[in-house]
């Protein structure tokens, strides 16, 4: 073993084996490649390894990325060796020269590489089949850690490892996801889970997503600060999206209706705080929640878009059966069109300009009119990077929302980008559609 490797690796020895009555399996996710430290590829592979590892109650607490170094990747596996029960490795099983993983593994673990002859075999099978000349380098990968386990790769030429030693489990897995993926699910989640089930360790990981609009994601937090203040099982994390907040709720039981009941639980509690607020969970998207509301109380919708360039329209015509309550969306982006198309006064435009109170609520009503919907919707701004003028800064809006005997319009400053600045105000126009559906938009 090289002087450079570290000397204390036998700290990883330490009392934190995978004992029946631990809360979780603790895993970390090792990337090996320089392509992925370049960012000339995403590292896929960890997303897809994490999100399945939770059907097995198992918490991926480390995910790290190291370059093609014996020296920094032995570095990075006897830190993980310290701290976790399941360690996976991808990438770096190759046959070339910078392909280190199975190498580097072995040496920290004090074990040799023995040759697996049934894979040795395959190699030969494959290079006949492609009638490419099978070299020394390609048997590399028909070598395996003493006591490895060889996982079949039907997609490529370098097998997976499975191995368990030092109170450890360690699993290699080649780094092209097309080969990691399937990999992994057929072949590595059938033992883990074999293993979990033996040492009574095999849980259920499983995770709700609120979906909340009209606060920023601190004010949130403000307002269930008691409950990320005392956090256990589930756990709460807010995140951040564009011009929305989720809020996600995981909770690990050693079934999934354990799970389930824990984060119902939470998630109530949560309600009682947001009330409105949250309009959705998991995948429905706001647009499905307008859409699903417009169909429930039998509504038809007719929109006025200007600076939104058509964005709502287009995000409400992607639910299925949309032309049940869609029945048009005019992008009216001149004031010619707002004119000649919605009937605004132009007067209006001339002594207000197009993107004024006024000039919303008349393209609301011109829309609606014109095509007897139940309720229309204009939007009108400055989506920038210019047109701003005096006291018109770019991303002001005005939308505007009639229905029968209901007339509303706000003015809104958006920031961003001008894509930015079209999502926020089509996604401001759906939640006042949203609210006005439900009975909580007051007449402005």
């Amino acid at each position: 073993m090289h002087g450079w490797f570290p000397n204390m690796i036998l700290l990883y020895m330490k009392e934190n084996t995978m004992k029946a009555g631990r809360d979780k399996v603790h895993c970390e996710i090792i990337a090996v490649g320089t392509e992925l430290l370049m960012g000339q590829i995403a590292n896929t592979n960890a997303r897809d390894i994490a999100r399945e590892l939770s059907s097995l109650g198992v918490g991926v607490y480390y995910q790290t990325v190291v370059g093609d170094n014996e020296k920094r990747l032995a570095e990075v596996f006897c830190q993980a060796l310290n701290r976790s029960e399941l360690i996976i490795l991808t990438g770096g099983l190759g046959p070339t020269e910078d392909d280190i993983t199975r190498e580097t593994v072995a040496k920290v673990l004090e074990l040799p590489l023995e040759k697996n002859k049934a894979w040795e075999e395959k190699l030969d099978e494959f290079s006949r089949r492609s009638k490419r000349p099978l070299v020394a380098m390609n048997l590399r990968q028909a070598m395996a850690p003493r006591g490895g386990r060889l996982l079949f790769n039907s997609r490529g030429t370098a097998p997976g490892i499975y191995l368990e030693a030092k109170n450890r489990i360690i699993i290699l897995l080649p780094g092209p996801p097309r080969e990691m993926l399937p990999m992994f699910k057929e072949q590595v989640v059938p033992l883990l889970r074999k293993k979990l089930q033996k040492e009574g360790n095999l849980g259920i990981l499983q995770s709700k997503v609120l979906r909340i609009i009209g606060l920023g994601e601190s004010a949130m937090a403000e307002m269930i600060r008691p409950l990320l203040e005392n956090q256990g099982n589930p756990t709460l994390a807010p995140l951040a999206k564009r011009a929305e907040v989720h809020l996600r709720i995981t909770a690990h039981g050693s079934s999934p209706e354990e799970s389930g009941a824990l984060i119902e639980a939470k998630a109530e509690e949560v309600r009682r705080i947001l009330g409105d607020y949250i309009y959705g969970e998991d995948e429905e998207n706001l647009e499905f929640v307008v859409a699903n509301l417009l169909w429930e109380k039998a509504k038809t919708l007719a929109l006025a878009e200007s600076c939104s360039g058509g964005l709502l329209s287009h995000r409400l015509t992607n639910i299925p059966d949309s032309s049940k309550y869609f029945l048009a969306g005019l992008v009216t982006y001149s004031n010619e069109a707002k004119i000649n198309i919605l009937g605004v006064d132009p007067e209006l435009i001339a002594s207000l300009g197009a993107v004024s109170d006024e000039v919303a609520r008349e393209m609301a009503s011109g829309v609606r009119r014109l095509c007897h919907a139940d309720i229309g919707l204009g939007i009108t701004g400055i989506a920038g990077p210019g047109g701003e003028t005096p006291g018109k800064p770019v991303g002001l809006t005005y939308i505007a929302l009639e229905g029968d005997g209901f007339k509303f319009c706000n003015r809104y400053e958006f920031w961003g980008s001008r894509l930015d600045i079209k999502e926020r105000a089509s996604q401001t126009a759906l939640n006042l559609l949203r609210l006005y559906l439900l009975g909580k938009l007051k007449a402005k």
